[in-house]
């Protein structure tokens, strides 16, 4: 049996629904040619789709390593990597402020990675409503809309982020206002 063989079984069993038995089949034909990048992009297609991401990076890394000008390899371990800074991100939710601009940060190098990931723009816009910082909420949102105009859930956060940043700017003086715009108030000079 050759590499080809065992993609082709591999195939066979996606049609099947048995995920685990493509898995056996991609590996088997990594096996037979570990230097074909083709083998490990599509083997962490399926890791992925299995929600297996550490072993979906691996292999799609590798892909990338073995052939570094396919834009499908590249792209697709981008996302891969975005999708792990998501769910570290995730995890820091529910902890103190600080861990939440590192949640903040996380998400910010997710969108770098994957530009098109409407997940990473929504966990940024409730980070940033929940550290009360409404504008950059809304700036993430209005992002999150252009990929997806019909999200079900933007639209309204959208509205309770505007409706939150001018509550927050009828209680804040024009100094803090300035300030949170980083303009300088020229009366303490």
């Amino acid at each position: 049996m050759n590499g080809e063989e065992a993609i082709k079984k591999a195939y066979e069993s996606i049609l099947k629904h048995d995920f685990a038995s493509a898995v056996v089949w991609f590996e088997r034909a990594i096996a037979l040619d570990p230097n074909c990048a083709a083998y490990h992009y599509k083997l962490s297609i399926t890791y992925a789709r299995s929600n297996k991401l550490e072993k979906a990076t691996l292999h799609a890394k590798e892909a990338v390593r073995l052939d570094p000008n396919d834009e499908h390899y590249a792209m697709h371990y981008r996302h891969l990597q975005a999708k792990e800074l998501l769910f570290r991100a995730e995890r820091l939710f529910d902890e103190s402020e600080e861990q939440l601009w590192l949640a903040v940060e996380l998400l910010k190098q997710a969108v770098e990675l994957d530009p098109l990931s409407v997940e990473a723009y929504l966990l940024l816009s409730i980070a940033y409503s929940q550290l009360e910082d409404y504008s950059l909420a809304i700036r993430a949102v209005k992002e999150l809309l252009k990929l997806n105009p019909d999200h079900p859930v933007a639209s309204r956060l959208l509205e309770e982020y505007g409706r939150k940043w001018k509550q927050y700017m009828q209680t804040v003086s024009p100094k803090e206002q300035a300030e949170r715009n980083g303009v300088k108030d020229e009366s303490e000079h």
